[in-house]
């Protein structure tokens, strides 16, 4: 019986982890925006410095499941989301470089 539920717990975790971050050479694709779709690079991220839980935390990307957390580029404009680093101090500000994300 512990050993079931051991393996229950491990599957669990590696399930929960899965979904929790985009490793370097791993992409997320967004495309519902009318601007074009949105490709999110793991590599990207981590050869920039950021480490995965400066996103995947409560304040600023709370549910860590892809599709869970809505986007709107008002919110990241106000410095949520994305906007906490795509600010122009951190890295490049999202309302002057449309094109570094939105792909047609």
């Amino acid at each position: 019986m512990k050993k079931m539920i051991l393996l229950l717990a491990v599957v669990a975790f590696c399930s929960v982890t899965a979904a929790v971050a985009v490793p370097p050479g791993k992409t997320l694709e967004f495309t519902k925006s009318p601007m074009g779709k949105v490709i999110f690079s793991g590599q990207i991220h981590k050869d920039a410095g950021v480490k995965c839980m400066e996103c995947h935390n409560k304040d600023v990307f709370p549910k860590m499941k892809f599709g869970t957390v809505e986007i709107k580029m008002a919110d990241i404009y106000a410095g949520n989301y994305c906007g906490v680093c795509h600010n122009g101090k951190r890295a490049f500000e999202a309302k002057a470089n449309c094109n570094r994300c939105h792909v047609k």
